[in-house]
Formats: structure tokens, sequence, C-alpha cells
């Protein structure tokens, strides 16, 4: 009992230094339950079965992200309570000196981790519980879901994951704790105060040669996944960039740890001024103390900015992509006039080759489908390719130039045609813009970003095509924008208008069918879809091979998949965001307990609070910002390369997504700053 009131009190004295421990340990907790709570938000939801499946999958794979991200947590908790027990070392001393037991020192610090957890968990769940129920506006606003069902919910299945992983970390901190404190020497204990780390003096010209070969790494580094991308042909030769930035940005901090010092010395005005010498010192020495630390938390800093920005693009932009990319209720298309071999050969049977000779309206008939009747505004065309024209022979003279840019590009792809009329129709449908050729003419639409600069360089060279022995000229020296099949991405590499005269049937390739449902209500619309699904149980669905994509299977998917995107980046994000930021804090209070007796020499020689003060914040901003700055540098470059990977989805809403990352980096990785200035002022008073 006198053990449980003693460890009580050993809290509540040091509740000061237990605030970073607190907030980490509370943030932590929430944010696990939020996550691990959206199974149970999501059941009051009103979706489709396609719908549910999706979330059914998100949620197991936050189910696995949530192992990994107690990994983190794990560690991020050691590393907490280590600091906490170096702040403690004098006060166990003293226990020691009074004779108390070591057994009963570990049993004191069982007691104190089971409270703070027990503390922590309870408050975590309460934030986390309430915090949810925003998230269910959140994951209901995502799959654009009916409300109507909304309640409150406790998750009593996260309640008891988050119980679980972090009871299983709380038990690997007390026995760190009893570890610590079987190997404690009593001598060290009332020493460790004066103990500090051994800094080398580092020769300042090794440390200007290793900041020059570390710039030149991280500017090729740059280059690589901005400039030079098109050279990263195999997903594994990305680890070469991430390899040189990794050890350049080591190399950046143990150079500048030898040369900020003398660098800002020359300045003799700015380093006299104030405590501004006192305060570089303090940095440059943390720095030098710390390079591995300030490495591994600019890297996360650098991964966090990334990840939250573009999951939250991608999803913002499949979202703006689809009001313009599927702008009709449904797509068929049919591959047409397969020769039984080629059929054969392509997976298909003798009897889709002969129902290939027959369009789409055909098909839907055979599987009576009644098609004036549940169809409106139908579009119904064909595209034509011909291997006689490739890739290679529409680039003309630039072939030779694009092969050299772009080498893994394939070229030897059969280019699809389409009529200007055809087109033109489309257009009108579809809200594009509409084309005027000449006999001898022809345009290209496109969309996607690469494919379009590729051509556009053939056209503004003039490049001509021949199409069953006659010749044509672009008619524009750059591609059009637009495309041809409903997609949630922008994929269309390239398709081209030519007159109505320039192709026959011969090339025949595909047969396109386009049209809405013809449906007041969106109950109607879904039966409509109900019934086309279920086409593929006729007797005639293994004879065809129709394909169809509706807008409401385009939009289902596309949100899926962003929602799912965008909170496994969220979920990593944010863990990875709180990670960098307490190690930070824990660093600083640290060096803040360190050097009270330094604050406290200040004091002696006449210095005023309000100077130590102001000196204490330049001192954690600057500690706080450098790691972050470079993170920040390594960003840019960073998204630009997400960019463009996805490509396909636009880009047109990452300032949106990077103006979001900024407003978690101001709550979060500030609020930690504060935090840690405010403790560290109390903890540099306590000497006085």
């Amino acid at each position: 009992m006198m053990l449980f009131k003693l460890s009580l009190r050993n809290i509540k004295k040091s509740f000061k230094d237990y605030a970073i421990y607190f907030f980490t340990l509370i943030l932590g907790v929430a944010i696990f339950y939020i996550f691990n709570a959206i199974d149970s938000q999501t059941v009051l939801l009103d979706v489709t079965s396609s719908t549910k499946s999706i979330i059914d999958l998100m949620v197991n794979m936050l189910s696995g992200v949530s192992v990994f991200v107690s990994i983190i947590l794990g560690f991020l908790v050691i590393y907490a309570n280590r600091f906490l027990m170096k702040r403690r070392n004098k006060e166990f001393g003293i226990y020691l000196t009074l004779g108390m037991s070591k057994k009963k020192i570990s049993l004191i610090l069982l007691i104190e981790t089971l409270v703070i957890g027990a503390i922590s968990l309870i408050v975590g769940l309460l934030i986390g519980t309430l915090l949810s129920q925003v998230m269910s506006v959140f994951v209901a606003n995502m799959f654009e879901a009916d409300m109507t069902r909304f309640a409150f919910v406790f998750s009593t299945s996260a309640t008891i994951k988050t119980l679980i992983y972090f009871g299983i970390i709380y038990l690997l901190v007390m026995i760190f704790n009893i570890v610590i404190v079987s190997k404690c020497r009593l001598i060290d204990l009332f020493q460790a105060s004066r103990k500090s780390e051994k800094v080398k003096i580092k020769n300042p010209i090794v440390c200007i040669l290793i900041f020059i070969v570390a710039v030149c790494m991280l500017s090729y580094a740059y280059y690589m996944v901005t400039v030079g991308v098109d050279d990263l042909a195999l997903a594994s030769d990305i680890l070469i960039p991430i390899a040189l930035g990794c050890v350049s940005t080591f190399l950046i901090f143990w150079s500048l740890s030898g040369l900020l010092l003398r660098i800002i010395m020359s300045f003799k005005k700015f380093y006299y001024k104030g405590l501004n010498s006192f305060v570089l010192r303090q940095i440059s020495n943390k720095i030098n103390t710390t390079v591995a630390s300030m490495s591994i938390i600019c890297i996360m800093l650098f991964v966090t900015i990334c990840v939250l920005s573009s999951s939250l693009s991608i999803k913002n932009s499949m979202t703006a992509n689809l009001t313009t990319l599927v702008p009709a209720d449904i797509e068929i298309t049919k591959t047409l006039d397969m020769s039984v071999s080629d059929a054969l050969d392509l997976g298909y049977n003798e009897e889709q080759a002969e129902d290939s000779k027959y369009a789409v309206r055909y098909s839907l008939e055979k599987l009576d489908f009644d098609v004036d009747k549940y169809f409106e505004d139908i579009l119904d065309f064909q595209i034509y390719a011909t291997n006689d024209v490739l890739i290679k022979d529409t680039l003309g003279a630039y072939y030779d130039e694009a092969k050299k840019t772009y080498p893994f590009l394939i070229y030897d792809t059969a280019e699809t045609f389409i009529k200007l009329s055809d087109y033109n129709s489309l257009a009108n449908r579809y809200g594009l813009e509409k084309i005027s050729l000449n006999s001898d003419e022809y345009a290209i639409i496109a969309d996607f970003d690469q494919w379009s600069a590729i051509r556009n360089e053939a056209l503004k060279r003039g490049a001509t095509l021949t199409l069953l022995g006659k010749e044509y000229h672009p008619k524009y020296d750059e591609c059009i924008n637009g495309f041809l099949y409903m997609t949630s991405n922008h994929i269309n590499t390239g398709i081209f208008v030519v007159p109505d005269e320039a192709v026959s049937d011969a090339i025949r390739e595909q047969n396109i069918f386009i049209a809405d449902y013809n449906a007041d209500t969106d109950e109607e619309k879904e039966d409509i879809e109900k019934m086309i699904t279920e086409l593929s149980d006729h007797d005639y669905a293994t004879s065809t091979t129709l394909s169809a994509s509706t807008k409401i299977s385009i939009y289902e998917a596309s949100i899926g998949l962003g929602a799912l995107v965008t909170f496994i980046g969220l979920y990593l994000g944010l863990i990875f965001l709180i990670s960098s930021a307490a190690i930070l804090a824990l660093k600083e209070l640290s060096e803040s307990t360190d050097n009270k007796e330094r604050y406290n020499m200040l004091r002696k020689i006449g210095t005023d609070e309000s100077m130590i003060n102001n000196a204490l914040f330049k001192q954690i901003a600057v500690f706080f910002l450098i790691p972050l700055l470079l993170a920040i540098i390594h960003s840019i470059f960073g998204l630009e390369f997400c960019r463009y990977i996805l490509e396909t989805f636009g880009d047109e809403e990452m300032v949106k997504s990077i103006t979001m990352t900024v407003i978690f980096l101001i709550i979060i990785y500030g609020g930690y700053f504060v935090i840690t200035y405010i403790c560290s002022k109390n903890i540099i008073k306590e000497g006085r």
C-alpha cells in the first residue's frame, strides 16, 4: 500500500515530465482506436453490396497495417520511457541509499507504468470514441453513403484490440524498466547528471568535403526521380535514389554539426548579440550528438509529407475525375471480326468468334435484353485498327529519339482509329472539343500526359500517317484533350481521328455502345444495373464477348480505392508524424534536464528570465525546424515523383492535399513544439 501511494505521489509530482509521454500515449491510443473502429461504424451505412465488399477489404488492410503501427508505437513508448528513467536517476539513487531494494524500486515502476497505462488508455479511448463519430461522417462522405441510420457507436472489437496491443507494449515497458533497475549501480545514478556525451571535434575541411559529396549525392537522387524518372524502368530501380537520399541526409547532418557553429561565428555581430552564442553552441552540440536521430526524423517527416499529400490527392483527383470521365450510365464494348484461330489464341471459343461478326445490339437481343426499353440516348459506333499502322510508324522522324528517351515503352502496338463523324457525335455527347478535318488530315485525342508529350513532339515535326494506302498529315501540332472509354483515370494514350472515308469495315476492331438508363430514380437505375449484371447467367453469355463499364460500378470502385488509399495514408502518415515529433520533443527535454546548471549559471551572471526563455524558445525552434526544412526540400522532389507515378489520376487536387498536410503538420508537429517548450521551461526553472 505504501509503495502504491509513493507511486501515485511520484506521478503527481512529476506530471510535467510525463506531459509528452501522456500526450504521445493518448494520441497513439486514440488514433489506433479510430482506425480500427471503422468496421463498426460502416455497419450502419446504407451501401450497396459491392461497396460493402470494398469496405471489408479496406478494414482488413487497416487491420494488417495496425500490426506495423503497433510496432512503431511500441518502440516510441519504450524510447519515451527511457527518457523518464534518465530523469529519475537521482531519485532512484536516494531510494537505494535509504535502503530500498531494487525489487521494491522495480515494483514502484511497475505500479507507475500500470497507472499511467490505465489513465492513457481510458483518456485515449474516450477521445478516440468521440473522434470516431467524426470519422463515421468522414467515411460516409467518402463512400457517398446514406447517413439516415447514423448513430453513436462504441466499437467493442476496436477497444479489445487496442487494449491487447497496448497491453503488450506496456508489458515490454515494464520488462525494460526491471532490467534497467537490476543493472544500475548507486554511483552511476548519482553521477548520471554529470555525465555528458563525448563530442568529437570534427575537422572543418573534412566536414566541407563530406557536405559537398552529400549535396552531390542528393542532387543526383533528385535528378533520378524528376528529370531521369523515365530511366527507372523496374520497381527495384527506385531503391537507388532512396538509398542515396538516406545516406546523403545522414552525411548532411554529420557535416552540418561540424560546420554550423564555425560558419555563424564568422558573423561576429550576430554571434555576440544577446544569448545567441549560448543558443548556437547548444544547437551545435545537440546536432553533433544526435546525427542519426535527426536523420531518421527527417526521413520520417519526408515520408509523412509524401504519404499524406499523395493519398489525399488520389482521393480528391479520382472524385474530380468521375464527373468528367464517366459521363454516361453504361458503355458496352465488343471485339469484332475475330477469326476462329484468333479467338482461340485469345482464350475465346468458336461461338464467340461467330458472335464477333455482329454488333453489341445483336448480342444484347440474344441475351433477351430489351435495348429500347431500358436504354436511351444511345450512341453506337466502331473503332478501327490494323497491324499495318503501329505506334512506331506514326511517330515519324521522332521515333528514334523517342525510343532513346523512353526505351521501355512498347512501340509495336497497333494504333486505334475512329471516324470523324463518330468522334464528333461522341464529343457532342461528352462535352468535348469537336474537330474539323480536310480529306488528307488527321488529329489525335489523348489525356495521358506522358504519351501526349511524346505524340506532341511527333505532331510538331509533321509526322505523316499512311492508312490503307493513303497519306494523311496532322491538322494540329498537339493532341486534343479527350477520351474514348469511360474510366476513373486519364489513360488515353492516343486515338487517331480520321476522315470517314479513311477507314473501312475491313479493319473493324471493336464496337462501342454508349447509353443512359431509361429511368427516373436512382432505385430504377439500380434495378437496370442489376439486370445487366444478371446477364452473365444467361445461356448465351458464354457465346459473346460483351464487356460493360457502368457509371455505378466505376463510381463504387473509384470511391473504394480512393478511400482505401486515403485511410492507409492517413493512418501511417499520422503515426510517422507523431513518432518524429515525439522523438524530437523527448530529445529536447532530455537536453533541458542535462543543461539546468548552464541556465542557472546564466541567472547568476545577471541574465533575466525573459532572455533565458527567449533563448530556450529559439533553441527548441531551430531544433524542430532543421529536420523539417530538409524534409520539405526532399518532399518537393518526392512529390514530383509521386505526381509522375500517379499522373493517370490527375494532379489537379495536389494543392488541396498539400494544404491538408500542412494543417496536420501545424497541429501535431506544432503541438509537440509548444508542449516541449512549456515542459522545458519548467525543467530549467527547477534548479533556481
